[in-house]
């Protein structure tokens, strides 16, 4: 802020400093304080009670402003306002599920139905803490034999509430509000009983649809409101059914700990069922799909997608904004048409989740998903769900570092690097779309540490599968970036695999390339001679990183977790997701090497005696090959894998092809 030419104030800098200075040089320019100490005097003391006053009104006005828009608001109460006008209601926490079947034995054949009622308890225990599920319904099993099945019962996790209201309009401020923070809204359910001494009562649903809405439509609107609390409410007798005076409103929902029971598989009744306790309890899917309520910055990302989708599901974009209100728990989607999919199906939409909790979702989970999208759907579009599939980044990572500026030895800066790249990892990686830079790893590396002086990393991709054992089986691994292939025939190999057994050879056998675009399979002989077993078993496309192996015959894989690891040298440093591809680091398969700067030492003069190491990385080691059926050793030396790969995680499908 300053004066301009006609010595009045100009207000573009509002900070308490740029005030103050203002105030001084627009008063000093008044004939009645020439020469007069600012500074020195009582003046300055107005002054600075006038400067922040102006700061801090600047201050609230801009966040006032800030709150008047949805894509700037900060507090959760605005932004909620703000998506209520798009027509958009905020998630509430999910509960996780499972699925179950219940078997009640020893009942009098005399008996010919049992009801299993709503809030039905059934216990479990995740890392030694117990928890509730509840049944949400009650459910009606038919026999004759003394044994009633109940089958696929669903079941979330958390207490089961119900909560009433009396209806009375006399109270203009009446609110149906759900008094329990934590509450699952999916759960919810709302009856309206005529009265006190009538107990008959009427069953409303969220209503999802405005333009068939009639004054006899027992349909029910949710709202968030404070405290993250979530509002019932009703038509007004034109557009929905009016409750009447003297009405009930029954609330029964569950109220829920999120995500922290997800991956319970065992579960027992906590009490008898019909009076019965000779109850058996089958798991059908294991409990996942807890999450957390909506964020402040998902409502702002998801709103404005839901209002341009207008509750219809027709490009990717729609499904993007309508998934998050079906299935909360989502660390990050991925949409895409059938027509970029590869091979291209027409017709078809896929969708990739990938969940805060967990890996990959369960078939019970995606058949839930894409049930709930068929209100959304246009005919001529199908949703298929698919999981999400892991390119891990091995890395070799080398620093330097000025011992004379840092008392930290070489293990603790390699700790260092370390976190700094497990940091990294999380921060920008484990995402759709989100790309790995090698400028960008070099930079946190160089960051973590004043000492470290320069740092170079290679890297390899890697996909892990879990092979079909005891079959023969074409496998298609598409790592989706291009190989580095400089000539036909080079000597560096770019492809190896963690080591594996086929039938009809006790040897441990690994895959590489000739460099011509052909994979071969060999073993070790004596742990120096490279023995080829099959010259031509599949083929790698340098251009697009895919790598087909014809028919393979797995009878058992060196690594502990069940799966093969195919490991490519790429082309770039820098790798690309494509569709339901995420990247993450390999912080177990990757390696890190300090050591000390020689030059910044003084050790090496002019570059004599420095050491450095390459950002190319290498596949393999040179060893002589030869084929099975020819003892002799040939002059040629290639590069292959030395051994096993290890990795504490599995990822990637089981499946014979990947996108």
């Amino acid at each position: 802020m300053a004066t301009n030419a006609k010595g009045k104030i100009e207000i573009t800098d509002l900070d308490f400093d740029a005030v103050k200075s203002n105030f001084q040089n627009f008063l000093s320019q008044q004939s009645q304080f020439t020469d007069y100490n600012f500074e020195g005097s009582g003046m300055s003391v107005l002054m600075d009670l006038l400067a922040y006053n102006t700061h801090y009104l600047a201050f609230h006005a801009n966040m006032l402003a800030n709150e008047m828009f949805l894509d700037s608001s900060v507090l959760r109460a605005n932004a909620v306002s703000h998506a209520k006008a798009l027509g958009y209601t905020p998630s509430s926490m999910k509960a996780s599920n499972a699925t179950i079947s219940i078997s009640v034995a020893d009942v009098p054949t005399s008996q010919s139905s049992l009801v299993m009622p709503a809030g039905t308890i059934f216990t479990t225990s995740v890392n030694d803490t117990t928890y509730n599920f509840v049944t949400t319904s009650d459910t009606t099993s038919t026999s004759d034999s003394g044994i009633f099945a109940f089958t696929d019962v669903k079941i979330y996790e958390g207490t089961r509430i119900s909560f009433q209201y009396t209806v009375n309009s006399s109270n203009l401020e009446q609110q149906f509000i759900i008094p329990s923070a934590n509450v699952d809204t999916d759960t919810l359910k709302v009856r309206v009983q005529n009265s006190s001494s009538d107990t008959t009562t009427v069953s409303y649903s969220l209503n999802t649809d405005y333009t068939n809405l009639t004054s006899t439509s027992t349909k029910y609107f949710l709202q968030e409101v404070e405290d993250g609390r979530f509002e019932v409410y009703f038509g007004d007798g034109v557009s929905g059914q009016k409750p009447v005076d003297g009405n009930i409103v029954i609330l029964d929902y569950v109220v829920t700990n999120g995500s922290d029971a997800d991956g319970a598989s065992a579960f027992a009744a906590a009490s008898t069922i019909g009076g019965y306790s000779n109850i058996t309890v089958t798991t059908i899917s294991s409990a996942s799909g807890g999450g957390l309520s909506e964020s402040v910055d998902s409502i702002k990302f998801n709103a404005p997608l839901k209002f341009a989708s207008q509750t219809r599901a027709v490009t990717p974009d729609d499904y993007k904004s309508i998934v998050p209100s079906i299935y909360t728990n989502i660390k990050s989607l991925s949409v895409w048409g059938g027509e970029d999919n590869d091979p291209a199906v027409y017709g078809q939409v896929y969708i990739s989740i990938k969940p805060n909790t967990g890996t990959t979702l369960t078939t019970t989970t995606k058949n839930s998903i894409v049930n709930s999208l068929k209100a959304f759907n246009v005919a001529s579009v199908t949703p298929v769900i698919v999981d999400p599939i892991t390119l891990l980044l091995e890395l070799t990572t080398t620093v330097k570092y000025n011992s004379t500026i840092s008392e930290k030895t070489n293990t603790d800066i390699r700790a260092l690097v370390e976190t700094a790249i497990s940091t990294f990892n999380t921060n920008n990686l484990q995402k759709f779309d989100s790309v790995f830079r090698h400028s960008n790893i070099l930079k946190a590396i160089d960051d973590a540490d004043q000492a470290i002086l320069s740092s170079t990393v290679a890297l390899k991709l890697k996909r892990k599968i879990t092979p079909t054992l005891n079959a023969a089986t074409k496998y298609t691994i598409s790592f989706n970036n291009a190989a580095y292939h400089p000539t036909n025939n080079h000597s560096q190999t770019v492809l190896e695999s963690s080591g594996f057994f086929l039938s009809g050879n006790t040897n441990e056998q690994f895959i590489d390339d000739n460099g011509s675009g052909v994979i071969r399979t060999f073993y070790l002989l004596g742990g120096t001679t490279k023995t080829i077993t099959n010259a031509t078993a599949g083929t790698i496309n340098y251009n697009t990183g895919e790598v087909v192996l014809t028919s393979l015959n797995i009878t058992s894989v060196s690594n502990a977790d069940g799966t093969l690891s195919i490991t490519l040298k790429p082309d770039s440093n820098d790798v690309i997701p494509v569709r339901n591809q995420v990247i993450e680091i390999d912080t177990v398969g990757s390696s890190t090497t300090a050591e000390i700067d020689t030059f910044a030492e003084g050790t090496a003069t002019a570059g004599v005696g420095y050491t450095t190491s390459s950002s190319t990385s290498s596949v393999g080691s040179a060893y002589t090959t030869t084929t099975a059926s020819d003892s002799s050793s040939s002059s040629s030396s290639s590069s292959s894998s030395s051994g096993s790969s290890s990795s504490s995680s599995s990822s990637g499908n089981g499946s014979s092809s990947g996108y």
